[in-house]
């Protein structure tokens, strides 16, 4: 049940019985009726009020489950007793002659009892300290309270003889029997956490005026003062209330505690009150001389160094405790910590809805700086990294070192400031880390991952799985940009997980699964399985299909349809990027002659692996495919991808420049993504441009990002460049592009990348119409 809802509808009765608590006790006050009325009101009130904790009790049994539906149904059978001796006692009162022991008596104790019971069955949290001291903080209490009940009030009502016995039975026994719902309360505030709080106060709320009404029931009746319809009473009708108002909010959902945290201090000094108060109020009445104020010194002394020494003993468990959750290294968040925030701030989520984001960043390169500068350089840089990190979030924010390079950020609050906090950190990295006195510059890859509106019972393990892959694209990209995680980032296998957390050679896929999944890919490859799709790119100027650009797709048998981001990293480290090369485009070639047998004439773009520009015969391998098929080169593109083609542009350019003579067509793709773009612009051979989805994507609401766009369609264009614009999802967008002379869209806005068959029949209807 939603906690939205829910709570409206529990401060409903929980309000309506305060306001009947009070109308009673005015009622009571003021005599309303006369005496015979306020004899009826007084027998029948009570059992109202008892049958009302009764129902709400059934209520939060219904809806808990485990041992706290036991302990809840437990407590509804006995409000129910209570109930059922009210009716009897109003019963003897109004009709009958009041007689000791009555039925009465009898259902009360069974309430007692079952209260008890009650108590002992709910949830505890886990034990920080011996079951023996909590049965012996529970043995003081009693003790203690039943030494002060008897010098207060017991021992004058035993003592008495002229009262009457019914009087004098029922003033001793109900006092005794709120001492044990009193004993079993303390016990229970004792093993319950914070995550109980409110439940937990307003049930040892009740019990507590359940003993205070008690004791003053059983001290008029021993001054022979009681009478029906005494405000005094009003105790019992309000703890009434607390208890329907603890089991109405216990169906709450309850927001775990993390598991570490220390108890309340009330667990150290609650056991020692009603010990201080039978030390001092018992020989302050009963002894004589210097002993009457020696005693209840002595007492009051024991009484506070044995809190002082719990107190101390807390502060030792709870700095033992942090250290336990604290990286040695950094002083960070260490993962259990991570996990035990993160598991809190998701049972937050599905309380109040607000969004959680969680930051998976990893340093680049930083093997490098233990292999040469040494361990304790690279620990040392570590801590600079820890504090930078921590520099840069929010109070409340947690950053955690899960191990070697690896750190992790918690981020609670809505997703643009999630965002906002990412970047800072990232960005933060700008300024170099002095290290032995060096200057060293580290980058982060950084990968994020926010919780969605509609995602209610998402794991804590998947939203880190998520940050996780979405790091992995920002380090295989190496781009210094934060990326998101989104859909189209699939994992290879959901058993793969991450294999090293020292940063070395880190992959999306590890263990068993990565070599079945390896195993898979090579099998896939020698069959010619791969399978490619093929997205239209528009001419913005006349709206018709430009060309398409190939996409490779894996049909997976287990994982369905795998796009290349999850299974690329495999490729580029076993040595699979000249088969797969390859097939694609025996392929794509394919089709492309099938197309022009067809009377169409289709441009088509391949990506190309970057580290395969070093091979100088390439150039003579693509045209020969080309020569085979009878296609001209004109309708073959080759994308580079820009951020990958660094470290080759040396001996790229001669491959590309022979690739370009030859007709083929070159485009960079992923423009705007790295920091070398304007240098290809100037070194490289090329005929196209496409500009990266983030690099367009606020040109039509940020006026800087559309002044920077302008400038480079200009600049390409005066370069005889062709620009094309691909990740367009939206009008907006679209027509910014078209009135800022864009060449080309692509995205999804003009059409999803579809099978080879469809793409005749999307050229067809574009044909102009013959008269």
């Amino acid at each position: 049940m939603n906690d939205r809802k829910s709570l409206p509808r529990s401060a409903l009765p929980i309000l309506s019985s305060a306001v009947s608590c009070l109308l009673l006790a005015f009622w009571f006050a003021f005599d309303w009726g006369g005496d015979d009325t306020v004899r009826i009101v007084d027998a029948f009130a009570f059992a109202a009020f008892g049958l009302y904790a009764a129902v709400c009790s059934t209520l939060a049994a219904r809806a808990a489950q485990g041992r706290n539906r036991t302990a809840w149904t437990t407590m509804a059978i006995a409000l129910y007793a209570w109930t059922a001796g009210e009716l009897t006692r109003a019963l003897y009162t109004l009709v009958l002659k009041p007689v000791f022991p009555s039925p009465a008596e009898f259902l009360y104790l069974v309430f007692v009892v079952l209260v008890c019971v009650a108590f002992v069955l709910f949830p505890a949290e886990p034990a920080q300290g011996s079951r023996t001291r909590v049965l012996f903080d529970a043995l003081i209490v009693a003790m203690s309270s039943f030494i002060v009940l008897w010098v207060v009030v017991l021992g004058n009502v035993y003592q008495a003889t002229q009262v009457d016995r019914v009087i004098q039975g029922r003033a001793l026994l109900y006092p005794l029997f709120i001492l044990f719902m009193f004993v079993a309360a303390v016990v229970f505030v004792a093993r319950s956490g914070p995550g109980n709080r409110v439940v937990m106060w307003l049930l040892f709320g009740a019990v507590t005026l359940m003993a205070v009404s008690g004791i003053t029931f059983a001290f008029l009746q021993g001054a022979n003062r009681y009478h029906p319809g005494h405000l005094t009473s009003i105790g019992w009708v309000l703890a009434m209330s607390c208890f329907g108002a603890a089991a109405l909010l216990s169906r709450r959902p309850r927001v775990p505690a993390p598991p570490s945290s220390p108890q309340s201090s009330i667990v150290l000094w609650l056991p020692y009150v009603p010990l201080l108060l039978a030390g001092t109020i018992g020989p302050a009445l009963a002894m004589t001389g210097v002993l009457r104020v020696a005693v209840p010194v002595l007492m009051a002394f024991l009484c506070a160094r044995q809190v002082l020494s719990g107190w101390e003993n807390r502060r030792l468990l709870t700095a033992a405790a942090d250290q336990a959750l604290r990286d040695p290294l950094t002083g960070l968040a260490n993962r259990t910590l991570f996990q035990d925030r993160l598991a809190h701030a998701m049972a937050l989520r599905r309380r109040d809805g607000r969004a959680v984001a969680v930051v998976s960043l990893d340093l680049d390169d930083f093997k490098l700086i233990n292999d040469s500068m040494g361990h304790p350089a690279a620990d040392s840089l570590l801590v600079r990294v820890g504090e930078r990190i921590a520099d840069c979030v929010r109070p409340g924010d947690t950053v955690a070192r899960l191990g070697g390079d690896e750190f992790a950020l918690l981020l609670e609050g809505g997703a643009d400031e999630a965002h906002l906090v990412c970047e800072r950190v990232v960005a933060s990295f700008d300024t170099p880390f002095i290290i032995d006195g060096h200057d060293v510059l580290m980058r982060p890859s950084a990968g994020m991952a926010v919780t969605l509106q509609a995602e209610t019972d998402l794991a804590p393990e998947e939203l880190v799985k998520r940050a996780d892959i979405a790091m992995y694209f920002a380090k295989r990209t190496r781009n210094s940009t934060v990326h998101t995680f989104s859909s189209d980032m699939t994992l290879l296998d959901p058993g793969i997980e991450e294999v090293t957390n020292t940063g070395e050679n880190r992959s999306v896929g590890s263990g068993a699964a990565q070599v079945r999944l390896l195993g898979e890919l090579r099998r896939t490859i020698d069959r010619g399985g791969l399978e490619m799709v093929y997205q239209p790119k528009i001419d913005l100027r006349t709206g018709r299909i430009a060309g398409v650009e190939a996409l490779l797709r894996w049909p997976h048998p287990r994982l369905k349809v795998l796009r290349p981001g999850a299974f690329l990293p495999l490729i580029l480290r076993h040595g699979l990027m000249r088969p797969v090369t390859d097939l694609v485009f025996k392929k794509v070639l394919d089709d492309a002659a099938r197309w022009m047998a067809m009377g169409l004439d289709v441009p088509v773009a391949v990506n190309l692996f970057a580290p395969l520009l070093r091979d100088l015969q390439l150039p003579e391998a693509v045209s020969n495919v080309l020569r085979e098929r009878d296609l001209p080169p004109r309708l073959l593109t080759i994308e580079i991808t820009e951020d990958l083609v660094l470290d080759e542009v040396g001996r790229a350019t001669g491959v590309l420049k022979q690739l370009r003579d030859d007709g083929i067509r070159i485009a960079i793709d992923d423009f705007g993504s790295g920091y070398s773009a304007l240098s290809y612009l100037r070194d490289l051979p090329i005929d196209e441009v496409k500009f990266d989805r983030h690099f367009i994507a606020s040109v039509a609401t940020d006026d800087r990002a559309a002044a920077v766009v302008s400038a480079v369609i200009e600049l390409n264009h005066n370069l005889g460049i062709t620009v094309v614009a691909e990740g367009v999802e939206d009008a907006e967008t679209a027509a910014w592009l078209r009135e800022h002379a864009c060449d080309i869209g692509q995205g999804y806005y003009f059409g999803r990348p579809v099978p080879a068959a469809e793409i005749p029949g999307l050229v067809a209807q574009q044909a102009p119409q013959r008269p």
